[in-house]
């Protein structure tokens, strides 16, 4: 049987644990080839060997996202190797400070928009070309609720997330007449060394796994997936669109 995403090329960034970890391994099962983009080599190496065992292929890019031009080499060698890119997951993100805004220094500042923001927009320069070469490419990325409800004290994390949104909408409008489709996907709560750190009080057990976010963002990396500009929930299941303010 022809698995779903065979001969398909999957680009996701914090791969190595986590969500991105998890969806990096779901896309390997469903028989795409991953392209698995951490700071931790460690991480990329236990990836690769759950991939292998499972029968897939991955190629491990050890790389700090928030290096634009180490992006801008890895999309020269996409294109080289592959010619394309049929799956993008921008996972990778910080949590950033958990402060009142008056206390934040400007370095953690511009930290957090660096690596939840500027290199997303990076990762759109130099994969668009690759993913318009598919004919159904397709990306994802990660989101948070705290966007939406602007949370006290999670400042540059609600602000970068809620910017990410703005600028995944965008490319979805301006690649709206094409294969492309480009959407959003809020997890939520789930068991995360940063949901850990952000939230050290909180019991683990009650939460969903990264395997269990991992299995609905799966879904719309097929290209079966139609939709594009929307806001995908976890916890729901909703697929949303966006409104002006009442």
């Amino acid at each position: 049987m022809t698995l779903p995403l065979a001969s398909r090329i999957a680009l996701v960034t914090g791969a190595s644990r986590g969500i991105g970890y998890a969806t990096a391994l779901a896309l390997a099962k469903a028989g795409a080839h991953i392209v698995a983009v951490a700071r931790t080599q460690g991480g990329l190496e236990e990836l690769d060997d759950a991939i292998r065992a499972e029968g897939g292929s991955a190629t491990l890019v050890p790389l700090n996202i928030t290096d634009l031009d180490g992006l801008s080499r890895l999309g020269a060698a996409l294109h080289e190797r592959h010619g394309k890119l049929d799956i993008l997951v921008g996972n990778a993100g910080v949590a950033g400070p958990s402060s009142p805004l008056g206390h934040i220094e400007l370095k953690a500042w511009n930290d957090t928009m660096a690596a939840n923001l500027t290199a997303n927009f990076q990762l759109i320069r130099c994969m668009e070309p690759l993913l318009q070469q598919s004919d159904a490419g397709r990306a994802v990325f990660l989101t948070s609720g705290t966007a939406s409800k602007a949370s006290a004290y999670r400042g540059p994390y609600a602000v970068s997330k809620a910017a990410l949104e703005t600028l995944v909408r965008v490319w979805a409008n301006e690649t709206v007449t094409t294969p492309l489709r480009v959407n959003l996907f809020n997890p939520g709560p789930i068991r995360t060394h940063m949901r850990a750190i952000v939230m050290p009080g909180e019991d683990p057990e009650t939460l969903d796994t990264p395997a269990q976010a991992a299995e609905a963002i799966l879904p719309l990396c097929l290209p079966s997936w139609t939709e594009t500009g929307k806001f995908v929930d976890y916890k729901t299941g909703k697929v949303m669109g966006f409104h002006p303010p009442a």
